[in-house]
């Protein structure tokens, strides 16, 4: 149904405003002293415009909606393709990755016994998957942003992606036992769909197609690979939202899909440009302002427990120490944001969780940004930057 005119103009008037915060993001990064990451104030600037603040932005507007969870899937794209898959130092990291995400996690397993000792709540496993999990959507920019680089950098790119893909998995089994099969049968089928992708990319490469068509392109300014790759990424988004999985494994898979077969400089420019300069801020602005943490006063006991959550996942983090990891670089680690966001969508539309809880939980998570963010500024400060960033 086509919207009025007054609706149209509404809608572009919000969109500018959502343009227009989202640029408060790289405000606040505009001193390189302060090491703070651009996502940072995008996410505040939709917390003061939307539902804890002055309400103006409606995070549950469905258009508002769609343009946020195409860019969500665009930033686990671009976050996939610059996970360094074909780099033999990356392959090496892959053990002490899992090594600590396991260490994370039986952690997290144990603390969550604790904390619902204290609470009194009953989601146990559910707290247990939130502070063990890790943002690569919020950590691989930070890293990228910050020029973060070195050995221990490049192993903490396999720890978030794994824990990361783990708790996606393992969220429904958390919030919604009764149907945790479809959605494991479900992410099945998207990672099964990326393996596919990998494939028929890897064998046009080789062929040789993947070049013409790219030569052609950049001649003619068809955009081929973009349109491509957009439709790739919307065709396992659909898969995804239809066997209920987390876009954030859609584009995850396709961008690790990409960087396995070597992302093409154009299609990086172009990719940045759509989700650095537009999409991505929008999904930013928009988790800032589907954030209600007023509710947090209808039970004042559940700030303690999102204080405990994100605290608890810092320390969870933090145990990579025994390992060798720098502690900036655990502390980097425990960012979190698609998780608690599901857990409290998924949590809220199933009834299962308290009045009050979800805010608890992104209170949890906007802990362990903020502590992400220091300790990103840290890890510059220690010399733990790239080669490009260091000569600088």
């Amino acid at each position: 149904m086509a919207l009025s005119g007054k609706e149209l103009r509404v809608s572009f008037t919000m969109l500018a405003v959502v343009v227009a915060v989202g640029l408060a993001g790289p405000v606040l990064a505009l001193r390189q002293g302060w090491h703070i990451p651009v996502v940072l104030g995008e996410l505040i600037a939709g917390v003061i415009l939307g539902k804890t603040g002055i309400g103006y932005l409606t995070a549950s507007d469905p258009r508002f909606t769609f343009l946020a969870d195409i860019g969500f899937g665009l930033v686990m794209f671009v976050a996939g393709t610059h996970v360094p898959v074909r780099d033999d130092s990356l392959r090496r990291a892959i053990r002490p990755g899992l090594l600590r995400a396991v260490i994370t996690g039986a952690l997290a397993t144990a603390l969550a016994y604790a904390l619902n000792a204290v609470f009194d709540t009953g989601h146990i496993a559910l707290y247990a998957v939130l502070m063990a999990s890790s943002s690569a959507a919020l950590i691989l920019p930070i890293v990228d942003s910050l020029g973060l680089g070195g050995r221990s950098v490049v192993e903490l790119l396999p720890q978030v992606a794994i824990a990361d893909a783990a708790c996606i998995v393992a969220l429904p089994l958390a919030i919604d036992p009764p149907h945790a099969g479809r959605a494991a049968l479900g992410a099945l089928a998207v990672i099964a769909a990326g393996v596919i992708v990998f494939f028929l990319l890897n064998k046009a490469e080789k062929s040789g197609v993947r070049r013409r068509v790219h030569d052609v392109s950049e001649d003619r300014r068809f955009a081929v690979e973009l349109r491509i790759s957009l439709m790739v990424l919307f065709a396992l988004a659909g898969l995804a939202t239809a066997t209920h999985v987390s876009i954030m494994l859609a584009g995850f898979v396709l961008g690790l899909a990409v960087a396995a077969v070597g992302e093409p400089r154009r299609l990086a420019r172009q990719l940045f440009a759509l989700t650095e300069g537009f999409l991505g801020p929008v999904f930013f602005v928009w988790l800032g302002a589907s954030l209600d943490l007023r509710e947090l006063g209808t039970k004042p006991e559940f700030i303690g427990l999102g204080a405990a959550l994100g605290i608890g996942a810092v320390i969870s983090h933090l145990s990579g120490r025994l390992t060798g990891q720098p502690l900036s670089i655990g502390a980097l680690a425990s960012a979190q944001l698609g998780v608690p966001v599901a857990a409290a969508t998924v949590g809220t539309s199933l009834h299962v969780l308290q009045p009050g809880e979800p805010s608890a939980l992104l209170l949890g998570a906007l802990i362990t940004i903020a502590v992400s963010t220091v300790a990103g500024g840290i890890a510059v400060r220690r010399g733990l930057v790239a080669e490009k960033a260091a000569a600088k």
